[in-house]
C-alpha cells in the first residue's frame, strides 16, 4: 500500500482507533501489576510492558485467526486470567517485599503484563488485523503508534488506583468477567454443548467477576490474619 494514499492513511488511522478502544483492559491490568513497585519502577514496568506487549501482538496478530479455532486454549486462557486476577488483588501495597528486590519486582510486573496481555489480545487482535487488510507494515506502524496511548493510559489509572483503592477491585473483576467470557467462547463448549447464547456469556462474566473478586478478599483477609499472628 503506497505510503502517501489516503487508503493508507485511513487505515493506519482504523488500527490507531481500534487498539485504542480494545486497550483499554490492557491498561487496567498493566497499572494494576505496577502499582506495588516504587514509583521509579513504575514508570518503567509501565514502559517495558506496554512495548513488549505491543511487540508480541504483533505477532499474535498475523497468528490469531488460526488460534482462536484451536479448542480449550480459551478455557486455559481463562482460567490464567482469573488467575492473574485473584494475584492481583493479592499483592501487597506496601514498599515492604517489593524494595527488598527490585529487579525481581520489576521483573514479576512485567511477566505479568505479558501474560495477561497475551491472553486479553486473542479477541482484540482480530479487529485490528482487520483493519490492517493483510499488510503488514501498516500494522507494525499503527501499533507501535499506539504504545504512547497505552503507556499514557496506564499511568493516568495508576494514579487514580493511589487515590481510590476501590479501582483496584474493579480492575480485578474486570479480569474475572473476562475470563468468564472467554470460557464460554472456547470452540471445545460450542462443540460440545452447541452455540451459547450472548446472555449466557454476559452471565458467565458476571460470575467470573463476582468469584475472582470474592476469592480474591477472602485470600486477602487471611494473608492479613496471618501477617497479624506473626
Amino acid at each position: 500500500m503506497d505510503l502517501m494514499s489516503a487508503a493508507f492513511w485511513a487505515a493506519l488511522g482504523s488500527i490507531i482507533l481500534a487498539n485504542i478502544l480494545l486497550s483499554g483492559d490492557n491498561a487496567v491490568v498493566i497499572a494494576l501489576a505496577a502499582r506495588s513497585l516504587p514509583e521509579h519502577q513504575q514508570k518503567k514496568a509501565i514502559f517495558y510492558g506496554s512495548a513488549a506487549a505491543i511487540v508480541m501482538r504483533i505477532g499474535l496478530t498475523l497468528l490469531a485467526a488460526e488460534m482462536l479455532k484451536w479448542p480449550y486454549l480459551k478455557i486455559i486462557g481463562g482460567v490464567l486470567l482469573a488467575y492473574i486476577g485473584v494475584s492481583l488483588l493479592l499483592e501487597d501495597d506496601g514498599d515492604g517485599d517489593v524494595g527488598s528486590d527490585k529487579s525481581g519486582g520489576l521483573m514479576a510486573a512485567v511477566r505479568t503484563i505479558l501474560v495477561a496481555d497475551l491472553v486479553m489480545s486473542l479477541d482484540n487482535v482480530l479487529a485490528v488485523a482487520a483493519a490492517a487488510k493483510g499488510d503488514t507494515t501498516l500494522l507494525v506502524i499503527g501499533l507501535a503508534i499506539s504504545i504512547p496511548l497505552i503507556i499514557f493510559g496506564s499511568t493516568m489509572l495508576l494514579k487514580v488506583m493511589e487515590r481510590f483503592p476501590v479501582i483496584i477491585t474493579i480492575g480485578a473483576g474486570l479480569l474475572g468477567f473476562l475470563a468468564g467470557e472467554m470460557m464460554l467462547t472456547d470452540p471445545a463448549v460450542a462443540q460440545h454443548l452447541g452455540s451459547v447464547p450472548h446472555w449466557v456469556v454476559q452471565a458467565a462474566g458476571a460470575l467470573g467477576a463476582l468469584g475472582v473478586v470474592a476469592v480474591g478478599l477472602l485470600l486477602q483477609r487471611r494473608q492479613a490474619g496471618h501477617t497479624a499472628e506473626a
